[in-house]
């Protein structure tokens, strides 16, 4: 018998690439590099915790997460962090992420669907519907593979 969504889901995935297609058919892009890093986990009571970062971001000098400039703060802006409860409707399998904690706080307390694929131990999750990055307005697709793999 095959697992269900929920149950193929939950665990820890590394990610393997994320890329934005610009709906104006413009190139895609990278938005934190194509060597980014990121972890998404799903606990089996319910909850989801996503963080993703271009990769080689240098340290603050001051070693104080509170005491950085302005630059370490610009640049700790290619960073991406959410957490909160998840939801799969199995009946389509469709999956949506909650945003109970957020680095961007235009996120705090919205509910999320994505788009979900699996092939194997890969996963593939992608914004059901255009967003707006990096003055563009995007789809954004990330490709993760299990933990450990």
């Amino acid at each position: 018998m095959s697992k269900s969504l929920r149950e193929s889901l939950i665990g820890a995935w590394t990610l393997v690439s994320y890329v934005e297609k610009p709906v104006d058919g413009s190139p895609t892009v990278h938005p934190l590099g194509k060597d980014a890093t990121g972890i998404i986990m799903y606990t089996p009571d319910g909850f989801m915790s996503a963080q993703l970062m271009k990769s080689g971001r240098p340290e603050f000098a001051s070693g104080d997460w509170f005491g950085g400039s302005d630059d370490e703060y610009r640049q700790a802006g290619n960073y991406i962090a959410y957490s909160g409860p998840f939801q799969v409707k199995e009946e389509d399998q469709t999956l949506t992420h909650g945003m109970f904690v957020s680095f961007f706080p235009n996120w705090l307390g919205q509910t999320q669907p994505r788009v979900v694929r699996q092939e194997g131990d890969l996963l593939h999750l992608s914004t059901a519907s255009p967003i707006q990055s990096g003055g563009k307005t995007v789809m954004s697709y990330l490709t993760w593979t299990r933990a450990g793999n």
